[in-house]
């Protein structure tokens, strides 16, 4: 499986990532959604920006991941706290994720840039941050 994972512009993600700076993505909700179960080790991910661009501009692969059920407001904090240092995140992105019941932390290996191009969106009707596809041609 592979995935296209949408990166916060504004926390610089995508920069952290390729620069080496940031090491772990983190996705969290109050229930299980995506990328929940779905993602695994050594799976393909294609990096976009949240900011309308369009563009695929790098990829990476899930070195390993880490899927927490069922936590406290006090253990969400704890565990994004835990990870700043690989997270790189914002302050409007800890205030997203923190406290939610399911937390989910993808370490990323082998982040590179590659040729950008567009996301066709067609195929998928969901406004989803994280989209699984299986080849490569469903996105282009």
């Amino acid at each position: 499986m592979n995935h296209v994972v949408y990166l916060d512009a504004k926390s610089a993600e995508l920069e952290n990532l390729l620069s080496g700076k940031k090491t772990m993505i983190i996705r969290g909700a109050m229930g299980k959604k995506l990328p929940y179960g779905r993602v695994k080790e050594g799976e393909r991910l294609y990096f976009i920006n949240n900011n309308g661009e369009g563009l695929i501009k790098a990829t990476g692969v899930v070195k390993n991941v880490s899927e927490s059920e069922k936590l406290s407001s006090v253990e969400s904090h704890r565990i994004v706290d835990r990870y700043m240092d690989k997270l790189l995140i914002g302050e409007n992105m800890y205030k997203r994720f923190a406290g939610k019941r399911n937390i989910i932390l993808i370490e990323v290996q082998e982040a590179k840039e590659i040729h950008p191009f567009i996301f066709n969106r067609q195929k998928f009707g969901n406004m989803d941050d994280w989209i699984p596809f299986e080849r490569i041609e469903e996105i282009k």
